[in-house]
């Protein structure tokens, strides 16, 4: 199989197999856009399938590892709005889906900001490492979203249910030191090198038998991949119908408002 192409995401994949699954909008911070989301989910089923892809590596290019959703308010006057929506929760669902079958090593590198779905589905992940300035964070709560890549059961697993709700529910933003700490995060790594030494770990590990790799994850996570399809429909489900809501609507206003008048205070000071 060829390497993708893809206008979101940088694919590289190394001669011993390793693959660098990498989001490439660094003028947008790594925002996630419709097109964003088909680019992920195309990739991952791309290295999932692809016989020469041993570890995959997913990580961001520029300052941040990504922002999250890119949000906008959909355009009413398009009368296939509702099936447009549709499809954008499809893909979204997908991609989650694809990580939770995943059957390769799938390391996340972290490099910089993690917001939002971003930071949810490190949780899906094998390993996850981190620069030391990265932040975490899950602003649903000021969007008046919920939570979602299976974050409402792996988050209080992986961190306990105080900090997975300081996060989820109060949008508390946490240092890469505090989610090491809480076994979220397996170290940090110096910024200067980072990539470099991400990707020598990533290739001792594409030594290894990759049956002997697929076996083993099996082991570790079969048996919790049912019951995280379960969750993943749940939470979908649950954010279509939050995102639906006047209070959701009323808060992507603000938000949209506030970002606006930021960026125009900026550009009045240059």
């Amino acid at each position: 199989m060829s390497v993708p192409k893809l206008e979101t995401i940088e694919i590289v994949l190394f001669p011993n197999g390793v693959a660098e699954i990498a989001h490439n909008r660094p003028q947008r911070s790594n925002a996630l856009s419709p097109q964003a989301y088909r680019d992920w989910l195309t990739a991952i089923k791309w290295a999932a399938n692809d016989d020469n892809v041993k570890v995959v590596i997913l990580t961001g290019r520029g300052k941040f590892y990504t922002s999250g959703q890119e949000l906008s308010l959909p355009d009413l006057s398009d009368g296939d709005i509702e099936e447009e929506l549709n499809r954008r929760r499809q893909t979204t669902t997908d991609v989650v889906s694809e990580m939770i079958r995943f059957p390769k090593l799938l390391i996340g590198a972290v490099n910089g900001t993690s917001i939002g779905f971003g930071t949810t589905t490190l949780a899906l992940c094998d390993v996850v490492y981190s620069v030391s300035e990265a932040s975490f964070s899950t602003p649903f709560m000021k969007l008046a979203f919920c939570a979602e890549g299976c974050s409402s059961l792996l988050f209080p697993r992986i961190m306990g249910p105080s900090k997975a709700n300081e996060m989820l529910l109060m949008g508390r933003t946490f240092s890469a030191q505090e989610l090491v700490d809480c076994g979220f995060v397996s170290r940090i790594i110096p910024t200067e090198g980072f990539r470099e030494t991400v990707l020598g770990l990533a290739g001792e590990a594409s030594k290894f038998s990759a049956e002997a790799l697929k076996v083993t994850k099996d082991l570790i996570k079969g048996i919790d991949r049912d019951l995280l399809e379960q969750v993943n429909q749940r939470e979908m489900a649950a954010l279509a119908e939050r995102m639906g809501s006047s209070d959701s609507v009323e808060s992507i206003m603000r938000f949209l408002e506030e970002s606006a008048a930021k960026k125009a205070a900026k550009k009045a000071k240059l």
